[in-house]
């Protein structure tokens, strides 16, 4: 198989295991999904291939051949050369607005952290550092397929828009890193944007998505409202009117579990060339489930497979309820047909200063899960003290400016440290850099 050939086959659904072909515009839902009925998520389904980087800095060339995006701008009519150039035109777009394109982000042994959690050298704690990626946090990378897609769709003349000032409005329901994300994404290529926001959002975010240009919708808890996340309502009736979902919700636009494999695709990379011990865990922070889905799918296309472990806080932890109760009735793989019966909103308003993972629902519970019943892992529920020790730890010991949502995966890591022997490799996602 040449380097040039895609490796994405199609989608199946994880829950009515429908199958969209690779070659569908717009293919955001499962078709069975509706209005009523969020309940069904699309996968990804891959050739089996070896995973290999073609050494280019921007991963979404880097790793090229391996994104569905490719596959499908394939079946538009581009051959290889045209999608390079496709990516490098539009990561040029983001880079004059972000102040950067997409890089390859630093994975390394933290000596500092690994010796304050009293790891010995054979073992340690590697980060996997976010903060300076395409706006702060590694949220654009989910963003940027659903980008290359509408773009892709638009230079084919297969829009159902005559030209630019006839684009539908994108719209994305978040409290921070993904509004900021999408906001950036959005500008890079003059697209109107709604993102709809809690209602009391910090200013810092609100005026970098003013900078941003998006058209800022803050969302109320109304009592007519059924349980969950008025964000996630009002972007729903946004879609319902015509606008584009542009989130990191799988459930609402599957090809944000495209690109957001990239950031496992990085580290695994760098994992099968470590000489020495396997990596024997991953802690990755777990507010939409979106993270956790693609960094796990992408590091397991290498040849190691740690444990995963999906942090959450006990402010709101609805992905460890699901996964207990998937447990108990059939198993935490493939429970997507047991939706209802696992997953449901938060009963009480999620509090925690890591306030950038208090998702009422993990929507993508399907897909975290079988990435912990895949690799024997399992979620963790950090204390709140052990998540406002994780962001004053990183703070303190690791010189990167994370924020407390992006230091939530140390959290989990705090909280397991008892049972973790000292000679352990484990990784760290540190994603979502401080805001003030």
């Amino acid at each position: 198989m040449s380097v040039q050939t895609p490796v994405v086959t199609g989608w199946r659904c994880a829950v009515c295991r429908e199958r969209v072909a690779i070659s569908e515009i717009f293919s955001w839902r499962c078709p069975n999904s509706s209005d009523t009925d969020r309940h069904h998520v699309l996968e990804i389904e891959n050739l089996i291939a070896p995973l290999r980087t073609n050494g280019d800095a921007n991963p979404f060339v880097g790793f090229q051949r391996y994104l569905a995006w490719d596959a499908f701008a394939a079946t538009l009519g581009f051959d290889f050369e045209s999608r390079t150039k496709i990516i490098r035109d539009l990561d040029d777009a983001v880079a004059k607005v972000a102040g950067t394109g997409f890089l390859t982000t630093p994975f390394l042994r933290n000596d500092a952290l690994s010796d304050a959690l009293g790891f010995d050298q054979q073992g340690g704690v590697w980060v996997k550092d976010e903060t300076h990626n395409v706006a702060g946090s590694q949220k654009a990378r989910h963003l940027f397929t659903q980008l290359l897609h509408l773009v892709a769709v638009e230079q084919a003349g297969r829009a159902p828009w005559r030209d630019r000032s006839e684009r539908p409005q994108l719209a994305i329901a978040s409290c921070g890193n993904a509004a900021i994300a999408s906001s950036t994404l959005a500008r890079a290529v003059n697209w109107p944007i709604q993102v709809f926001v809690p209602e009391h959002t910090d200013e810092a975010t609100i005026k970098i998505l003013n900078s941003l240009d998006a058209n800022i919708v803050r969302c109320a808890r109304v009592v007519s409202d059924p349980p969950g996340d008025p964000c996630v309502f009002r972007f729903r009736e946004a879609i319902v009117s015509g606008a584009i979902p542009f989130g990191v919700q799988g459930p609402e636009n599957a090809w944000c579990l495209d690109g957001g494999r990239t950031i496992g695709w990085e580290m695994a990379v760098v994992a099968e060339d470590l000489p020495g011990a396997l990596f024997s865990r991953m802690f990755v922070q777990a507010g939409g489930g979106a993270f956790v889905t693609c960094a796990t799918n992408g590091f397991f296309a290498g040849a190691t497979k740690p444990k995963i472990h999906a942090v959450q806080t006990e402010g709101c932890a609805p992905l460890a309820r699901a996964f207990e109760i998937a447990q108990k009735t059939g198993g935490a793989r493939n429970a997507g047909a047991r939706w209802s019966q696992c997953m449901w909103p938060w009963e009480t308003t999620p509090v925690s200063l890591a306030d950038g993972i208090l998702d009422d629902e993990t929507y993508d519970w399907v897909g975290a899960c079988n990435a912990m019943a895949d690799s024997g892992g399992c979620p963790v529920v950090a204390s709140e003290g052990q998540v406002r020790e994780s962001y004053d730890l990183a703070h303190r010991v690791t010189n990167v400016d994370v924020s407390p949502t992006g230091a939530a995966g140390l959290a989990g890591l705090l909280a397991m440290r008892q049972e973790i022997a000292d000679d352990e490799r484990v990784i760290v996602i540190l994603s979502g850099v401080r805001r003030q």
